[in-house]
């Protein structure tokens, strides 16, 4: 009988020639992520890491992001726990504020691998299943464990099989799957189960696969993945990953599935979330004209670039309605500087977008964009509870990137294909003279700033339009000062 994917990773892991579902296993983890919670766990542990140590020094990822700069005295005291923890035990993959959301920092520093296990003490560890990695979320009780021990259990889960077919239509995107799947098989449909994605993913870009896959918790899921393809391949080797790195896996033609489900990608529309559930998910038409007066643009969930670039195509040369609160939020340092460079962040600061440091930002309701009592805020973040965003009294509806963009201009609910169809209107400044390369040079490349298997050649730049290679224009003679000018500027 054929073995799905979480049983050839898990039976890897665990030294064993297959596994059944249901089965314990002990595994130890490739990675083990912590955020601004480290100085939690590691309370838990204080004598003993003293005593026995930390068990190595490379298995720890440590990103401070939720509550960046620190909003109190309560959380910085809590910061520099951290700092004096890494410093005193040599952890060696820490990073400090403004590098960005924890997912998206393990994925662009190269740490998620395909076949690989990876457990972090933040539910949403389960994005980068997108890579073809056994991902999953544990709690702090656990993590602490691991840091002493290296090692943890896990039960083999059942696993769903989604098969996908075609491609998204204009307006419709990764977002509004991931929330109609949810919306038909329950914030609980997938409770302790394994969530496989199969057909036509090659039609999904990898950021894209990211989006779906950050929210297979949201559904219960223990992981949620995607085979390794070129795709796949390319963006990893972006990220400074090797091919001879890694050894994917992937499910047996044969293997058994306790639910199958198919979606054509085409015949998808446009969704959002609605209060305060996750699950209640409707059609936009159903809930357009809501108002709303705030906006959030970004989070681990569609913070990336091309996540910025769907917004930005339905803002640009407009501004968002003076009711509304345009909040962006990239999700890296990387992803900040591409979108910096390629004009993507300038089009939505016009636009009237507030730009938020890299971080976790209001998703959570620490600081940053906190809701008033009454008010309204639709998000690309995902999770709505109530008080999710710092007030109970408030609501919160999730929606995919365009869909965000579109209701920003109108202050109420709207549907992004009305506004994609109609295009730019009158501009807010002027077109830059030179097309700016979209890739970061912070560091070494980050695959996040980079198309899904694209490269810009050497001497080219990429176009922040369509991502495609362009020859470089001559340097453009000084404009000639005038009144009109003078006041764009």
């Amino acid at each position: 009988m054929g073995q799905t994917f979480a049983q050839k990773a898990l039976a890897r892991a665990a030294g064993l020639p297959q596994v059944a579902v249901g089965q314990i296993v002990t595994v130890k983890p490739a990675h083990l992520l912590t955020h601004d919670n480290t100085s939690a766990i590691v309370g838990k542990i204080d004598k003993d890491l003293a005593e026995f140590g930390l068990i190595s020094q490379d298995l720890p990822i440590i990103v401070l992001d939720h509550v960046i700069p620190a909003s109190d005295e309560k959380t910085a005291t809590g910061h520099a726990k951290v700092r004096k923890f890494v410093e005193k035990y040599g952890v060696k993959n820490f990073f400090d504020i403004g590098e960005g959301i924890c997912h998206q920092v393990v994925v662009e520093k190269g740490f998620a691998r395909p076949g690989t296990i990876l457990v972090g003490s933040d539910s949403h560890t389960c994005s980068y299943g997108a890579v073809g990695a056994f991902a999953t979320g544990i709690d702090r009780t656990e993590a602490a464990a691991l840091l002493l021990t290296g090692e943890t259990w896990l039960k083999v889960p059942p696993t769903i099989k989604i098969t996908l077919r075609g491609r998204f239509s204009k307006g419709v995107g990764a977002k509004d799957l991931v929330l109609r799947i949810i919306g038909d098989i329950g914030a609980d449909g997938a409770d302790y189960a394994a969530v496989e994605f199969h057909g036509e993913v090659a039609n999904l870009s990898v950021e894209e696969r990211f989006t779906v896959a950050n929210m297979g918790v949201e559904m219960g899921a223990k992981i949620a993945v995607f085979p390794v393809d070129a795709h796949t391949i390319k963006y990893l080797k972006a990220a400074g990953v090797a091919r001879s790195a890694y050894e994917p896996i992937w499910a047996d033609k044969d293997a058994t599935y306790v639910r199958e489900l198919t979606y054509d990608l085409a015949q998808l529309q446009p969704v959002v979330a609605c209060p305060h559930k996750v699950d209640n998910v409707k059609p936009v038409g159903d809930v357009a004209g809501k108002k709303i007066d705030q906006c959030l643009l970004g989070t681990c969930t569609n913070g990336r670039l091309s996540d910025l670039r769907e917004a930005a195509a339905v803002l640009k040369g407009r501004r968002v309605s003076p009711k509304v609160r345009l909040l962006v939020l990239p999700a890296s340092r990387g992803v900040y500087a591409a979108a910096t460079k390629d004009g993507t962040l300038l089009t939505l600061a016009q636009a009237g977008g507030v730009v938020l440091p890299p971080g976790c930002g209001p998703c959570l309701g620490a600081h940053q964009g906190i809701l008033a009592p009454g008010e309204a805020c639709l998000s690309t973040s995902n999770r709505n509870f109530k008080g999710r965003m710092g007030c109970k009294d408030a609501e919160i509806y999730l929606a995919s990137p365009a869909t965000v963009a579109a209701s920003a201009l109108h202050g109420v609910i709207t549907d992004p294909r009305k506004e994609l169809a109609a295009g730019p209107r009158s501009r807010v400044a002027r077109k830059p003279r030179r097309a700016v390369a979209a890739s970061s040079r912070v560091g070494r490349p980050v695959a996040a700033d980079l198309p899904v298997g694209r490269r810009a050649p050497k001497g080219r730049v990429a176009s922040a339009r369509r991502g495609r290679g362009r020859a470089a224009p001559k340097a453009a003679k000084p404009a000639r000062k005038s009144a009109r000018g003078k006041a764009r500027r």
